[in-house]
């Protein structure tokens, strides 16, 4: 029997290149809004692999980043 994908999950393959690039399919660039010249964010985790969050995230991180550094410097 065929399990139901649960609804807002996806699962993609993709090939990498000799340079180590990737295309990303185009039904996930759809989901995700992705367009040329944008600027994504791949995190990567040795036992968890990569991930590369929504675009809105890379905002999040920076701040947190410049947070974390701020607290530091007053520490």
């Amino acid at each position: 029997m065929k399990k139901k994908t649960p609804e807002g999950k996806y699962a993609w393959t993709v090939k990498v290149g000799e340079r180590g690039q990737f295309v990303i399919p185009k039904e996930a660039r759809d989901v995700f809004d992705i367009h040329p010249g944008d600027t994504l964010l791949v995190l990567g985790d040795k036992k968890q692999g990569i991930a590369i969050p929504p675009k809105d995230m890379l905002t999040k991180v920076t701040q947190m980043i410049f947070d974390a550094e701020e607290e530091e410097r007053e520490e």
